[in-house]
């Protein structure tokens, strides 16, 4: 398990800690340090209303987080995504996706997951540690500036590891990004895969941000194989949680829905769907699955996610197709430190290891009970 840093960087620090740290500088080095970091965004080696010795200073002590290992561009340059490498060794993915009004900054809140669910690479590849507040913000930072003119006005916390089990630094960062950046709460999704006590310690919370949650199944027999956190906290603790979530931000809940080929595309997991979403007004996302090395079903065929999402909304489902971003550039969650580190074993044995084109250990997929 990879250690989580001791030193703080430049964006772990909020305007208490940077005044703390200037101390003994005029007070508006301040404001100029926070501007330059924030409201332009740009990197400390450019905020030139600091003068250079201090910023020389910052850049030795506070450190950005960030290395850069990897930058994946899609074929038509609407998604982008990056492997940063972290103090310690970890390493954590970053998505921009560009739509016509909007960008959306997909962001990581540790490396690796602990929740095991098999058909998700970063699932397959474990947990290392929690990201820090700061780790978490530069993501959004760093992307950005690649977005330019575009605006960034959307932030999901969907990228790799459980938002929820790393709550505080979660939080924290939810609210740098609405108070330094001016992002709205209703911009801002946590993404959890059902933590009930995260759900309702965010349900109290100050701000009444987005709650996404990945069911993937909506029956405890088959959910319990997909999401193995189901055993703990299983499906009607979870729908009883996302119901007081509801009431008390009046935020409706979305579902992410990964479509599997075989497992849960079938008219009975529609009929079970909608039974927990007409209730709560929910938002379904139906989302095909994306290639995963070590998992060898597939993601439903298009013709079926069709029928699916028809069948979705004929029982009164609010159920939208999610479009594959960037498939060409391993834009799913984990896939591409999964196909970096497979690229990387191949190139020390001289053979393929892992990877869509290499040789995988198998992970059984779930098995699907019960009839159509």
């Amino acid at each position: 398990m990879a250690a989580r840093p001791t030193a703080p960087t430049i964006y772990d620090l909020d305007r208490e800690a940077i005044a703390d740290y200037l101390t003994g500088t005029p007070s508006y080095r301040v404001e100029q340090l926070w501007q330059g970091l924030y409201t332009d965004g740009v990197d400390l080696a450019d905020i030139t209303t600091l003068p250079a010795p201090l910023r020389a200073e910052l850049a030795e002590k506070l450190p950005s987080s960030l290395d850069m290992s990897v930058e994946s561009v899609s074929e038509h340059g609407d998604t982008v995504k990056w492997l940063w490498n972290l103090r310690g060794g970890a390493a954590i993915e970053t998505v921009l996706m560009h739509y016509k009004d909007r960008s959306t900054v997909c962001i990581s809140s540790q490396a690796g997951c602990a929740m095991g669910c098999g058909f998700c690479a970063t699932g397959q590849a474990g947990f290392e540690r929690h990201l820090t507040v700061g780790e978490i913000v530069e993501q959004v930072i760093r992307a950005r500036r690649v977005a330019g003119e575009r605006r960034v006005s959307n932030i999901v916390f969907m990228g790799m590891g459980e938002p929820l089990a790393n709550y505080d630094a979660v939080w924290g960062a939810v609210e740098r990004l609405h108070g330094a950046f001016g992002i709205s709460a209703r911009h801002l999704t946590v993404s959890t895969v059902g933590l009930i006590p995260g759900i309702r310690q965010l349900a109290d919370a100050s701000l009444p941000v987005n709650l996404a949650v990945s069911l993937h199944a909506a029956n405890d027999t088959l959910r319990n194989e997909m999401v193995p956190i189901n055993k703990r906290y299983p499906l009607a603790d979870l729908v009883d949680a996302c119901h007081d979530y509801f009431d008390k931000k009046g935020r409706r809940v979305s579902f992410e829905w990964a479509l599997i080929d075989g497992v849960n595309d079938r008219a009975s997991d529609a009929h079970e769907l909608a039974a927990i979403t007409q209730p709560l007004r929910a938002h379904v996302n139906l989302i095909p699955l994306n290639p995963t090395p070590g998992y060898l079903t597939q993601g439903t065929p298009p013709e079926r996610v069709r029928e699916f999402a028809t069948l979705l909304t004929n029982l009164g489902v609010n159920a939208t197709v999610r479009k594959n971003r960037g498939t060409d550039i391993d834009a799913a969650c984990g896939q591409l430190r999964a196909n970096s580190a497979a690229a990387e074993a191949a190139d020390r044995s001289g053979k393929p290891t892992g990877g869509a084109d290499g040789t995988v250990t198998q992970i059984n997929p779930p098995t699907r009970r019960g009839s159509a």
